[in-house]
């Protein structure tokens, strides 16, 4: 009788370990995944950081990729506790599993707090930024956010194309142009000097629509990623803490 409960607590273990081990590696795959994401938000969309007075989005990156590293530290230290049976680092891994859980949550509360946030400001500054700065000098790295924006999200000005009329740029008489070449639907050399919707993306609406719908669909990716992790991290704290007990309990 002993025996046969030795063989089913030592069976338990087993499935329990390798189980565990799974776990963990599609937590490191996930963590991955984080700090991919933060990479590519960094180098991909870093133009539009100067766009906005609020550092929100690039702290934003550099806080998914802290994460992603941290989630793929986790899920070797969970390996090595696994494979080796070490309860005292299932322990240190089942503190870093909650520790993340909760980093989890208060994440989640600031992300949706300072959208709000980033949303009146970005509402408020984008079109003095593009009136006042675009094609100034020393404002070079505004000026090619401002060219990247329009073409990338087929948008011109930052409510609509006319909001040009009255930038510094156009006043001033230094230019042909009615709206910046970047405005045009196949852009050239001088293709601002006519402002018509067959010409421009003038019916398609401004950019700060264009570029509320980006963030937030940004934050959307990112809540489904952290709700996905989050589920993750529940079904490993389970598994972790029924590895443990079953560690004790087993004689071997």
């Amino acid at each position: 009788m002993e025996t046969q409960r030795e063989k089913t607590h030592t069976c338990g273990t087993i499935c329990l370990k390798y189980l565990l081990f799974l776990f963990n590696i599609l937590f490191w795959l996930a963590g991955g995944v984080v700090l991919a994401v933060g990479v590519w938000t960094l180098v991909e969309k870093s133009d539009y950081i100067s766009l906005l007075n609020s550092s929100f989005y690039s702290v934003s990156a550099y806080i998914l990729i802290a994460a992603g590293v941290i989630v793929i530290m986790t899920g070797i230290i969970g390996c090595c506790a696994t494979l080796k049976e070490m309860k005292s680092l299932l322990i240190v891994y089942l503190i870093l599993l909650l520790c993340i859980f909760l980093l989890e949550i208060i994440a989640g509360v600031l992300a949706y707090i300072t959208y709000q946030h980033l949303d009146e400001e970005l509402r408020q500054n984008l079109t003095g930024t593009m009136q006042q700065k675009y094609q100034q000098t020393g404002q070079e790295s505004i000026t090619e956010a401002v060219d990247k924006l329009q073409q990338e999200f087929k948008c011109c000005g930052s409510h609509n194309s006319s909001d040009w009329t009255d930038s510094v740029w156009i006043q001033s008489g230094r230019t042909e142009r009615l709206v910046p070449d970047s405005c045009c639907k196949t852009p050239s050399e001088l293709c601002g000097i006519r402002d018509h919707p067959s010409n421009i993306y003038k019916v398609e609406g401004g950019c700060i629509k264009k570029l509320e719908e980006f963030i937030l669909s940004q934050l959307y990716i990112l809540s489904a990623v952290g709700i996905g992790i989050a589920f993750l991290q529940l079904v490993g704290m389970m598994f972790t803490c029924c590895l443990y007990r079953s560690l004790e309990e087993d004689p071997y």
